[in-house]
Parts: C-alpha cells; structure tokens; sequence
C-alpha cells in the first residue's frame, strides 16, 4: 500500500499564466459612490484600470435649462453634497456676472464665511473614509465631531444641515442670527487643537507613511496636461488657487497662504488638504472679525422682470393657484465662471438669450476632471494602492456624473434617420412581397397558407426569419466553418465582378457584345463553386446533395437565362 502511495504523483495545481479581470464596485464602499473600475491584473500588479461611470444620471445640466435661477437653486446641492455651498456660489455668481449686478459688502463677507466652512467640512468628510480606506479606522469616527460642529453652524444660519438653498443672485437669504459669530469664533479654536490631533495621530505613523509615500506620484507637466485642479494640482508643486488668482469676493482682503507641496505623490495630496483647513480657520476668524454692517442682499434686483398684475382669471390663478415665482432675465451673451472648490476648480459655462432659462448651462466639475488621471495612476502599482490613490483624488458621483447627453442622442438619432428609413422600407417591401407569394401559393394549391402571424398572415416572414436566427443553427457544428462561411460570399462576389471586369459603356451598355458575353459566362461560373464550397464545408451529405443540386440548377437554367436576357436587352437598346 505504501508503495502504491509513493509511486502515485501527487496532484499539482497549475499555476495560471493569463491575465485576470477584477470588477471593483460599484456598489464597494471604497468607491466613495457609485463608481466602477474594471481592472486586468498580473498577479497582484494592474495592468490596466478602466473607470465606469453613468451610474447617477439625474440630467442636472437639462434641468438647469428648464428652470429660472431661483428654481434651480435647491437642484445644485445635488452635484457635491459634502461641498454644497460652492455649488450654491457658482448658481448664482453665474447671473451675477452676467447681469453686472454688485453684491453687498456684508454679503460677501457673509459667503467667504460659509464657503470656508463648508470647505472644512468636505476635507473632513475625505480625511475620514481616506484612512479608513488605508485601514485606520479611528480618524473616521473623530472627524464627525467637528463636521457636526460646522452642520450646526449651518442649521443655525440656514435652517439646513447639509441642502441649505442659502446663496440668493445679490446676497444671500438671510443674515447672521444673533449669537452666531461667537459660536463660530469658538469652533474656530476648538478647531485648531482637533487639527493638531489629526496631525499627530496620523501625519508621523509609520503605518500611513508606508502607505501613501511615494504612491500615485504626479509630475508637474501631467498635472498640467490632465487639467488637474484644487489640492491634486496644488500637490505637485503648482501655486494655483483661483481665490488668489481670480480675488472673487473679497479673498484678496485676508492675509492668508496656498498651500502647496512639490512631492505630488498621496502623501503631499494629504498634507495640501490638511494645510488648507488651517487656512480657511484663518480667513473665517478674519471674516468674522472684520465683518461690516449693512444689508445681506442688494434689494434693486428685487424688481424682477416679470409680468405686472395678472389677470383675476388667467391660467397661473385658475390652475397653479398661486403667483409665479420671481424670474431674472438673463442677457443674450456667454461666459465662464469659476471658484475653488474643495476639490478643484469648479466652473459653469452660461449662455443666456433674453429669457428667464438659460440657453445653456454647462457644469465643469472637478472630481470628473481629476477622476480621468486615475487609470494612468494605478497602472504598474500593487492591486492595495487602488484605494489609496483614488481616495487621495477626492470624487464625489454626485458632480462626476451631473449630466445627461439629450441633445447629443437627439443628434444621433437625426443623423440615423436617413440611414433606417431605406432599411426600413426594404425591410417592409420584402414582407409583402413575401406575404403576397404565399397568397398567391395558397390560392393555387386551394388551401389556407400557413399565415398565423399578424392581421391576414402580414407578419408570417417575420416570425419565420426570427425562429430562423434564433432557434436554428445556422453554423454546422461538425462542418469546417470557414469554408461554409466562404462559400456564399464566392457567389455575391461574381455578381460584383461582373461590373469590374466587363467592359460597360456609357449607361451600362455592353461596349463590346462577344467579349462581354464571354466575360459573363466566366463570371457566373463562379458562383456553382461558392456554391459547392458551402454544402461540401457542411460535413453533411444531405447538405452537400443540396449544394450540387444548387450547382447544376445554376448550370443549367440560370446562366442560360441571364444570356438570354442579356442578348434581348441589348438587342432593345441598340
């Protein structure tokens, strides 16, 4: 027995070779939304790495240009909801630009302030999942103490936690309540010692440095080529912040730094963020300190363009049982508008045309501009660095997938038309033409045709071609399929020779009758062969029986007809 053991091989797994593709989301909780990434590994390396979006289509671009400015306003908190005051911000700076309309000092000052903490609160919200992502699971629960300070902050100002609908074209909706600016220079200097926290439990640990040093590196040039923006671009040793480069509001009246690291790997992303929180404690403390009196809102633009004094019974009073909201006429001319979001450059392309809608009104998010380094970052790294370099890019789906392509797919369909409508009408003269041969057989033979399907048996060639692609095999199993495949291309192609070779005047007209003839005996002796090509390829005798049969009713009748044809037809025409 024990020889027998021994002299039997032991069962060896073999070891695969080939490539293996992973599917990550969307659904995974390290995709910070629903997003999905198809990856090729080799082993434990990526090989390739392609994003998958589409998954939260809520056509924010097309509601946008359905809507008057007010509508929309609590829409675009929809796009990042962790950073929902910037995209408040660039709702209505968009108007505001575009109508010259001058916002109050207070307002301004007032805007710097909720900017600044909503900031806070997205890089807080990234720090969190960021670590859980890399295995440290105890920042993610200490970040909620101070975002909850800032959602307070918020409900107390705006009535909202997280949708505030709080920024107005002009102003703002509401001022400060009394009491606010004490509790927010307060978390103001809680803050700061919760940073210091942060930095000691995670900047120096040796666990997190191994992870993220040296990790999804981007040069200078690549930023830049990419159109890399806010703490990605800032990382890579590039000192751009549209706070300083555009002054919109009143930045340019704080002292206060950009943050920015030369390293441009995970690790220096990191440290931008951490930096810019320090930062924005520092304008906010400023703003509040040197915040002025005076109103919240610029009343002038109270005076909408709107209809004056309805009619009692018109249609708004009869069926939408109240006035209209208040509208603001957009200008006939276009621009771009931009402010520096938490994760980059955030912008909106208007077009108005003397109408309450915009005509256009393109969203420039800039999670989807970042997200398109990601399949060039993780290429050549480890399948556990994934998280960590899309962790470090900051996307929200909300903003990466705002959109929805209706015009493009009506352009398509446009274009597509004129290509189906032959198609189509072919399509439709072959089923009658079909219908009305077993019409025409039934009534020879004297009896019902085999018309089931569709009023009068219309749609009987149809339901047989289906039944035909889908239940029969039209690929012989055992037979050798190339030289099936081959062979009714052999017939169609002597059809196509015909017009190459002979020799055709003008109109289609033989030039010379005796070598055309001769020609055309040539050509269409080509056709039996794709012919017996197709039945011997079968591998089945009754198919090859068919094939010959095929052949010679080709020889003996087809080609002498098509002579005959040919002979009276240029007899007619000369």
């Amino acid at each position: 027995m024990e020889e027998l053991i021994r002299g039997k091989p032991m069962n060896v797994p073999a070891t695969r070779e080939d490539l293996m593709i992973v599917n990550m989301g969307p659904h995974h909780p390290s995709m910070h939304g629903v997003l999905r990434l198809i990856i090729t590994l080799d082993g434990e390396d990526v090989i390739d790495c392609e994003p998958i979006l589409g998954y939260l289509h809520r056509g924010m671009e097309k509601i946008a240009e359905n809507r008057t400015i007010i509508q929309y306003l609590p829409y675009v908190t929809r796009w990042d909801y962790l950073a929902t005051m910037f995209t408040e911000a660039i709702t209505v700076n968009a108007p505001e630009q575009l109508g010259n309309i001058q916002v109050p000092k207070r307002a301004s000052y007032i805007r710097v302030i909720m900017l600044e903490l909503s900031r806070i609160a997205s890089h807080l919200l990234w720090l969190g999942p960021f670590m859980a992502d890399i295995g440290a699971q105890t920042p993610f629960f200490y970040i909620f103490r101070e975002r909850e300070l800032v959602y307070d902050l918020f409900e107390a100002a705006t009535g909202m936690r997280m949708m505030h609908n709080y920024f107005r074209i002009g102003g703002v909706a509401a001022d400060l309540p009394y009491g606010w600016i004490d509790k927010c220079l307060d978390f103001c200097d809680y803050f700061l010692t919760g940073v210091s926290e942060y930095q000691k439990l995670i900047t120096r640990n040796p666990i997190f440095l191994e992870r993220v040093e040296g990790v999804g590196i981007i040069g200078v040039e690549e930023a830049i080529n990419w159109g890399l923006s806010g703490p990605m671009l800032r990382a890579s040793g590039i000192q751009w912040d549209l706070r300083k480069v555009d002054r919109y509001e009143c930045y340019d009246e704080f002292d206060w730094e950009v943050q920015w690291q030369k390293e441009g790997d995970s690790l220096s992303r990191y440290l931008v963020r951490i930096g810019e929180m320090m930062e924005s404690i520092k304008i906010i403390q400023q703003a509040l300190e040197g915040i002025p009196g005076g109103p919240y809102e610029n009343l002038e633009i109270r005076c909408f363009d709107r209809v004056r004094n309805p009619e009692l019974n018109d249609f708004d009073y009869r069926f939408i049982s109240k006035k209209p909201s208040p509208t603001f006429e957009l200008s006939k001319q276009e621009l771009y508008v931009r402010v520096e979001a938490p994760k980059g450059e955030l912008g909106v392309f208007l077009i108005g045309d003397q109408n309450v809608f915009p005509w256009r009104w393109k969203i420039r998010p800039p999670g989807f501009i970042n997200l398109q380094i990601l399949p060039q970052l993780v290429k050549r790294m480890k399948l556990a660095d994934i998280m960590t370099i899309l962790g470090s890019i900051d996307i929200i789906m909300g903003e990466v997938d705002r959109l929805e392509y209706l015009k493009e797919v009506y352009g398509m369909i446009w274009v597509l038309v004129p290509i189906f409508t032959p198609v189509l009408g072919i399509t439709i003269g072959v089923l009658a033409i079909v219908w009305l041969e077993r019409e025409i057989s039934a009534g020879i033979q004297q009896r019902i045709g085999p018309e089931y399907a569709g009023p009068l048996g219309i749609l009987q060639a149809l339901a047989d071609g289906t039944k035909l692609l889908f239940k029969e095999n039209l690929l012989p199993s055992r037979g050798d399929t190339r030289l099936f495949s081959i062979g009714p291309s052999i017939a169609v192609i002597s059809i196509l020779l015909s017009y190459l070779i002979i020799p055709f005047g003008s109109n289609l007209v033989l030039s010379d009758l005796n070598i055309g003839v001769f020609l055309w005996i040539a050509i269409s002796s080509i056709a039996p062969i794709g012919l017996l090509m197709s039945g011997y390829g079968s591998n089945n005798k009754y198919s090859f029986l068919g094939g010959l049969r095929a052949a010679a009713q080709s020889i003996s009748y087809e080609i002498p007809l098509t002579l005959c044809v040919l002979s009276i037809s240029l007899r007619a025409i000369r």
